[in-house]
């Protein structure tokens, strides 16, 4: 898509980098194997933090969206306290689904569809019609399974792993660790945007019959972006691009913005800047890749954030969202559409190439290809994959 070869503004110094020389492209096998994405499921999103949304998303008590991961479906809402909670959609009675939408209200509680066990939201069983003729049942004993849900910059991500698994020496093999600990590296860093406090304008659901991985790839280079994104090009050249982060499971940095410009349709900001930003700053545009699922790209006017949901070997779903500051909603020179509409175009673009890629590696005559060294970020994601599939 675009992201970056990078130097960085004071605030964002630059980490020396070094291309492995000889680094080559993953084996056929890593795109098209089901036995590789089972792998991936039960080792990496079964074990990692995962994204699955933003506190926006449930801004008032009863508020509610389910998500699946890894085969799990999940239901996450804001209790009559304004706290936040992570459940298993699993009843506590005879394992029925407890909710089939994806998002709604629950207020005041939430109810079993077959046989009426009826939870608070924060999770206690508070109703099982005729389950007091039953000898010792007690509802404080059923009460939802909870999922591990944190949040990081506004952002809610789960972990399925058993927390008790990190005093077993898992988290020095990429097991369970608090959200904290796992964005230990990135404290303080994107504090200037106000991620908390932006709200979504809109999201596109995108189906890429892609594997996941060739997502993030597309996403960590701009070796593809003067052929395939030639409106992008014009106004962030695709040559612009210094990194930061240039190992482990955060990766990226920013390219430049041609001056007086923005990623929009019209070239023109369309909203309320999200921080405070000096002029110097507002002619970068950061691109971060954060393992397994996250891609955060850090706009003057606005933030973009894809979340991905690997559905098989060769199909990904993808939720792209728009966020801007908060008051920007009520100016009546607020333009999202400018953004959504140029983004949505150039999703459309590496969503293409990424299928490309997807059916040439397919092929029976495909092996690994050389990385030039404007991919340094994509071997280096390789590199992080390969760890945690070990």
């Amino acid at each position: 898509m675009h992201a970056t070869e990078t130097k960085a503004t004071p605030e964002f110094r630059k980490t020396t980098e070094t291309f492995k020389a000889g680094a080559e492209t993953l084996p056929q096998r890593y795109f098209v194997s089901p036995a590789v994405f089972a792998e991936e499921q039960e080792k990496v999103f079964s074990k990692q933090w995962v994204l699955i949304g933003h506190q926006s998303q449930i801004a008032k008590s009863g508020d509610y969206f389910t998500a699946e991961i890894a085969g799990e479906s999940l239901i996450v809402v804001r209790d009559k306290r304004g706290e936040i909670h992570g459940f298993y959609n699993v009843c506590r009675h005879r394992g029925s689904r407890l909710i089939e939408n994806r998002d709604g209200q629950l207020s005041p509680a939430m109810q079993c569809p077959y046989h009426a066990w009826t939870y608070a939201l924060d999770g206690r069983l508070i109703g099982a019609p005729h389950m007091d003729e039953t000898q010792g049942f007690n509802k404080a004993d059923y009460s939802l399974h909870p999922v591990n849900l944190e949040l990081w910059e506004g952002f809610l991500f789960v972990n399925l792993a058993d927390a008790s698994a990190r005093h077993g020496g898992q988290a020095a093999r990429g097991g369970y660790r608090s959200l904290e600990e796992w964005f230990a590296p990135l404290a303080g860093k994107f504090s200037r945007w106000n991620l908390p406090s932006l709200r979504s304008a809109k999201r596109i659901e995108y189906e890429v019959c892609a594997n996941w991985k060739l997502i993030f790839q597309n996403y960590s280079e701009c070796y593809h972006c003067l052929g395939v994104h030639p409106e992008l090009s014009k106004i962030s050249p695709h040559d612009s691009a210094e990194n930061d982060l240039t190992e482990g499971p955060f990766l990226g940095g920013f390219m430049r913005i041609a001056k007086g410009r923005s990623l929009t349709m019209s070239g023109h900001t369309c909203a309320l800047p999200v921080g405070d930003f000096g002029d110097e700053d507002f002619r970068f545009v950061f691109y971060y890749s954060i393992f397994p699922n996250m891609l955060l790209s850090l706009h003057p006017d606005y933030v973009m954030v894809h979340q991905l949901l690997p559905q098989s070997s060769e199909r990904t779903l993808i939720f792209c969202n728009w966020f801007f500051h908060p008051e920007a909603f009520e100016r009546d020179d607020f333009n999202p559409e400018d953004a959504i509409q140029f983004w949505d175009m150039i999703n459309r673009q590496d969503w293409h190439v990424c299928e490309l890629s997807q059916q040439g590696i397919s092929s029976r005559v495909y092996e690994p290809g050389p990385y030039s060294a404007r991919e340094s970020i994509p071997a280096a994601w390789d590199d992080y994959y390969l760890q945690q599939m070990s």
